[in-house]
């Protein structure tokens, strides 16, 4: 039963992330940063581009989570077994299981979780996390050990074959 339910999750994400990455992936930056050369301002962009927009940030918080779900789970190893090669290259699945299991111990049950904000990054080749596309899905999470919410961040990758997957979690 445990095998069945762990091909149900995994479905599930890649299904989302399989519906994500049929779509063109936007780029535009989020209305606080002035757009780059060459790349529209949100103000600027088309009905339908702000559309896709908001329907890929609906679907981005979905599957972040499903991915918080998994770590409240104590699943968190299932998280490492769907995410981004760029991911596994830099951290074992041993050790991502081993520190967010340390974190979440520390700071103990959910007890509430704000709605998530999402937000876009390109990292060019020589940047401190692998060259790419990322979302990130952040939300102030309250736990049960501690006064104040924390920032839990999901973050996804647009890898080579324009699936996105996860690609980091992390507390602060």
């Amino acid at each position: 039963m445990n095998r069945l339910r762990l091909l149900s999750t995994l479905a599930g994400l890649a299904f989302c992330a399989g519906a994500l990455a049929q779509q063109p992936a936007p780029q535009p930056q989020p209305q606080a940063q002035p757009a780059p050369a060459g790349q529209p301002a949100m103000d600027q962009l088309t009905p339908e581009q702000r559309a896709a927009l908001a329907k890929q940030d609906a679907d981005m918080s979905q599957a972040a989570l499903q991915v918080m779900a998994l770590v409240d789970a104590n699943r968190i190893g299932e998280v490492w077994d769907g995410a981004s090669a760029a991911m596994k290259n830099v951290v074992s699945r041993d050790e991502f299981i081993k520190q967010v299991t340390i974190d979440r111990n520390r700071l103990g049950a959910v007890a509430t979780r704000a709605n998530p904000e999402v937000s876009r990054s390109l990292f060019k080749a020589g940047q401190q996390v692998p060259e790419g596309l990322y979302i990130n899905v952040r939300s102030a999470t309250k736990f049960a050990n501690e006064a104040q919410p924390v920032r839990e961040l999901v973050s996804f990758r647009l890898d080579e074959d324009k699936v996105w997957r996860v690609s980091g979690y992390s507390l602060r």
